[in-house]
């Protein structure tokens, strides 16, 4: 018998991603050990499931230094990894500091470690910082490696990574179509154009924010253009947009959405503008057409195939692309034919059963004592 497998969470994407995984262990009778870092410290464990599973949280909330972040987690998970009840394996998921405190500390304890999301790639380590070195850190230390798509893997292999590498798309997916399944059918909007944006990668924070800012207010002069800002959950991202486009007569700031009611506004957009990466998965499984606030992104799946396109935070490229999009029927057409780039919606089932797999070949001290 297993004794457990621990999934490290620290933020709400991690937690969205996660969600369908430990779910899928749990199916296999594989019940997995939740662990809350605490990074965003406003996540709620029943409102992802997590409350069902043994949780521990260990309070360790973003510091301005990620690294000093990712080794406050480290310490904090040390305890329970190199105790009597430590786990089988801990699966990490994506690149924020949390994941690769989870990395470091399953290395220090010499538990096998599964990366979920592994190798995404920009090539860039300052696009996006920290996250793209944090990426290429935990593959290097991961047993289990499962890349989202062909080119994910292939990066990895360019690398020489040493663990298992498998394509199994990515459970985002899998979370979007649970959503999905509770909506009613999408009703074809006879009212304004809506353009639904969100801004909160590390790159357009502060005063990088502003071209994008004033893009959107020159857009807010066509009459028959709708345009909802999501606010970002912490305070400090969303002052930016507060500041430049609060009070604006055209322009609605919407408070932050959980995961559900966020879809349901992607959805029911005509265009998005976002610098996410989890929209960047989203909006192609929706049809929705994409502009990228990003110069670079480790996801060019959704660009090849046809969805989204790289905007940068360049006033000027924004603004012509949204008009364009807007005035010209068969290029919107284009980018609002559905794709699934990014998985089919049977990523979790698939990592669990590859987890289950491997940890039955692996030699064991209780089994050896028995035999």
């Amino acid at each position: 018998m297993f004794n457990s497998i621990l999934l490290v969470v620290g933020t709400r994407p991690e937690a969205i991603k996660l969600a369908p995984l430990a779910r899928a262990l749990d199916a296999l009778g594989l019940t997995p050990l939740i662990v809350l870092t605490g990074q965003h410290a406003q996540l709620d464990p029943v409102a992802f499931g997590f409350a069902a599973y043994p949780l521990l949280r260990l309070h360790c909330t973003a510091r301005g230094d990620p690294r000093a972040h990712a080794e406050a987690v480290a310490a904090g998970l040390a305890p329970t990894l190199l105790g009597a009840t430590r786990p089988d394996l801990v699966i990490v998921q994506g690149d924020t500091s949390s994941a690769l405190g989870g990395a470091l500390a399953a290395t220090a304890a010499g538990v096998p470690l599964a990366h979920v999301e592994a190798g995404l790639r920009s090539h860039d380590l300052a696009m996006p910082w920290p996250e793209e070195g944090n990426r290429v850190d935990i593959d290097r230390l991961s047993h289990l490696l499962f890349a989202a798509t062909e080119e994910n893997a292939a990066n990895l292999a360019a690398e020489g990574v040493t663990g298992d590498v498998h394509v199994t798309g990515n459970t985002a997916i899998d979370a979007l179509f649970d959503i999905l399944a509770g909506l009613p059918p999408r009703l074809e909007s006879h009212g304004l154009p809506r353009l639904l944006v969100t801004c909160h990668r590390r790159e357009n924070w502060g005063t990088a924010f502003t071209p994008i800012g004033l893009a959107l207010i020159e857009l807010a002069r066509l009459p028959y253009l709708r345009i909802e800002f999501v606010l970002h959950s912490n305070p400090a991202v969303a002052a930016s947009a507060r500041l430049l486009l609060g009070g604006h007569p055209r322009i609605k700031l919407l408070s932050p959405l959980d995961h559900h009611a966020m879809v349901a506004a992607i959805r029911s957009a005509h265009i998005l503008l976002s610098d996410s990466g989890g929209i960047q998965e989203e909006a192609p499984a929706l049809g929705i057409p994409l502009l990228v606030l990003r110069s670079t992104t480790e996801r060019p799946e959704g660009i090849s195939a046809g969805n989204s396109l790289l905007v940068g935070s360049d006033r000027d490229e924004i603004v012509r692309q949204v008009h364009r999009l807007l005035g010209d029927d068969s290029a919107y057409r284009a980018m609002a034919v559905p794709a699934l780039p990014f998985g089919d919606g049977k990523s979790a089932p698939r990592i669990a059963a590859l987890c289950e797999q491997w940890l039955a070949r692996q030699p064991r001290p209780d089994r050896a004592l028995t035999a």
